[in-house]
């Protein structure tokens, strides 16, 4: 993907977490400078002028210079939204040009970076070469829909923070397309570089203090947690309201430190407070965070939540999935052990996951599926399976142990495809 000196780069990003996972690509030297680097930040609440916008959250300015210029998704197509916007086939030519002219690309090259090859930006540059990244937990599940053979070829990598060592990420290689992994290294020095202390603004207390308490990201149920553990002074991280947090502690009689993303710039992201408290343990919920501390920082790890979170989860198909079934698999509930200890024991379980959500994405994971199912489903790995999917696809686990020689049946596979094929045309009108 060697371009030439005067080329542009396009990266897009939509989240804190993506603009910090795209400087430390930078930093590790994975995108060589070949002339002027564009960060495209866009939107996607769905009221953006309700809530702050990427480029003005609190420590956004400490990322901001690894690239030339920030521009505004939301602002270029307004008043379309971003959520649901795409160009339509005639009018590419059009978009690219006053792209070109309002973003002072001129004539030169460009190659996109982006999280998704099917992202409207790839649309209107169709001849620029596109990188993929994933700046948390996706890279290692299904590409989320079937994509065209032109869209999909123009992928050169994957880059990804490598959070499951011995895992092979699953995104685009039905394109064989090559994962890279970003070093973690160099994710812990932009989290250190948001972690300075002259970044921060919250006060807990005394020199010292929130030193040694546990950090409770997000709900409630991690708070409890960390008090049925023992801990009587905890952080929380939290986004939103915090009311609940503090009803809740002043109930069970914690000592609570609210860091809230109005009142620090630790707070765009929660793991810039293990560079900053060390905290004994981590608990809560949200899967990424969490296995950044796990993996990247070797902390103690509580996950609460994840398995009625992944019985409530819909569709099937979900992309929250995967990360979930990470977080439920590999790290210990407050009363349940891990059911791995080793990342490299989740390959076989991630590619049944993957193949029941995706199975026209990834037919070739039938297969694994198969033998996983057959071997290790268990009532503890149910969870992570719905019967009526294992049925529908015809995989063991889904019917009664009386009827599986059906589920070996490709006469009976190809008639429920046929009859999900007829119930998908009705419920679009197609006849």
């Amino acid at each position: 993907m060697a371009l030439p000196p005067t080329s542009t780069q396009l990266f897009t990003a939509a989240t804190f977490r993506a603009a910090a996972t795209l400087a430390a690509a930078l930093d590790a030297g994975l995108f060589p400078s070949t002339g002027q680097r564009i960060l495209v930040v866009s939107h996607h609440a769905a009221t953006p002028e309700a809530s702050p916008a990427l480029d003005t959250l609190p420590g956004f300015a400490r990322l901001r210079g690894r690239f030339d210029r920030v521009v505004s998704w939301n602002e270029t197509i307004r008043p379309f939204h971003p959520g649901g916007w795409e160009p339509r086939p005639g009018d590419v030519p059009l978009w690219e040009r006053q792209l070109r002219l309002l973003w002072g690309l001129g004539n030169t090259p460009v190659e996109l970076i982006t999280e998704s090859p099917a992202q409207p930006l790839a649309q209107l540059f169709p001849d620029a070469p596109v990188d993929v990244y994933a700046p948390g937990l996706a890279g290692y599940g299904p590409t989320p829909h079937k994509l065209d053979g032109f869209t999909g070829t123009r992928v050169g990598r994957l880059l990804h923070l490598d959070l499951l060592p011995g895992v092979e990420p699953l995104l685009l290689t039905e394109f064989g397309v090559p994962p890279e992994p970003i070093p973690g290294k160099a994710f812990r020095g932009v989290l250190s570089e948001l972690a300075a202390p002259e970044a921060s603004r919250v006060q807990t207390g005394g020199e010292g203090e929130g030193e040694g308490a546990a950090l409770v990201i997000g709900e409630c149920a991690g708070l409890r947690a960390a008090y049925e553990l023992g801990h009587r002074d905890i952080v929380a991280f939290r986004a939103g309201p915090s009311a609940a947090l503090k009803k809740e502690a002043g109930e069970l009689g914690v000592r609570l430190t609210v860091v809230a993303e109005e009142e620090d710039q630790a707070a765009a992201l929660p793991e810039v407070l293990y560079e900053r408290l060390r905290p004994p343990v981590v608990i809560g919920r949200p899967t990424t965070a969490l296995l950044i501390a796990h993996c990247l920082y070797g902390l103690p790890v509580i996950r609460t939540g994840t398995e009625p979170l992944l019985g409530e989860l819909t569709p099937y198909e979900n992309g929250d999935r995967i990360p979930l079934t990470v977080a439920d698999a590999l790290l210990p509930g407050v009363r349940e052990p891990r059911l791995y200890e080793d990342p490299a024991q989740l390959g076989g379980l991630l590619r049944a996951v993957a193949f029941c959500m995706q199975p026209t994405v990834h037919p070739a994971s039938r297969a694994a599926a198969e033998r996983y199912l057959s071997a290790q489903l268990t009532p503890r790995t149910r969870r992570y399976f719905t019967q009526r999917r294992l049925a529908s696809l015809g995989l063991p686990g889904g019917l009664p142990s009386r009827l599986s020689f059906l589920a070996r049946s490709p006469a009976l596979r190809r008639t429920v495809r046929r009859a999900r094929a007829l119930r998908t045309g009705r419920r679009t009108g197609r006849k």
